[in-house]
């Protein structure tokens, strides 16, 4: 019943490695079923280069495994939270890729400081608040993908105009409508997130944003009612 959607899965877990977006096995993407029932997601600690297609674990809404005989990745209550709250996104990946990290852990959002930033994300990628120690301690995971909801929620701000997030201390999270699209917000937020630091580092941290006129006209030319990037 969902052996197009595992291969699809499988397929974005393997991007991860070939972009060097993970190590070992710190990483996993998941895809909603088209009537929005179902999550086929990785499984947990299985090494990439062992994984197969008929690995991934198929969940309802609420987490129950209905198909597969592995446990499913420990980020699962994560994904949930974000797919119940915004059906418009149909993938979800998780790294630690090293730059999008950094800028986790050291509680900074990503600013828009160029055209690079500004072709894929509408504005910052915001940064989530600390977790409360009773949201660590209990349903962590799912408290995790509550604060990437309120952090978005809050700052009025479109999950696929700005189609990722750093969870303050832990790492990113990034999606999209498809696997692939999900995995190429990942690969961008990493690569904007290197270019970001090298701007910081080289003017001492005195860069600024881009104008917000030329980050309009790079966002809106790629994905407005208008664009004419690319191909038809």
């Amino acid at each position: 019943m969902f052996k197009e959607l595992k291969e699809k899965v499988f397929e974005a877990n393997l991007k991860l490695v070939e972009y060097n977006l993970v190590v070992l096995t710190w990483g996993n993407v998941s895809a909603i079923s088209e009537d929005g029932k179902y999550v086929v997601i990785k499984p947990s600690g299985v090494d990439y280069s062992k994984m197969t297609a008929d690995m991934m674990v198929v969940t309802d809404m609420e987490g129950n495994v209905v198909e597969g005989n592995l446990n499913p990745s420990s980020d699962l209550a994560t994904h949930l939270e974000i797919y119940r709250n915004y059906p418009e996104v149909k993938s979800v990946v998780h790294t630690h890729s090293r730059w999008a990290t950094a800028f986790a852990q050291s509680e900074c959002g990503i600013p828009c400081y160029g055209t690079t930033h500004a072709d894929n994300f509408y504005g910052e990628i915001p940064c989530t608040r600390h977790l409360t120690a009773e949201e660590i301690e209990n349903e962590y995971e799912l408290n995790t993908g509550k604060v990437i909801v309120e952090t978005f929620n809050s700052l009025g701000i479109d999950p696929l105009s700005v189609p990722a997030v750093l969870v303050r201390k832990h790492g990113p999270f990034a999606w999209g409508v498809t696997p692939q699209k999900a995995v190429e917000s990942a690969l961008v937020l990493e690569e904007c997130a290197y270019m970001a630091y090298i701007g910081k580092t080289l003017t001492n941290n005195g860069i600024e944003p881009a104008p917000q006129a030329l980050q309009d006209k790079h966002y809106f030319r790629k994905h407005g009612a208008n664009a004419y990037y690319g191909q038809k």
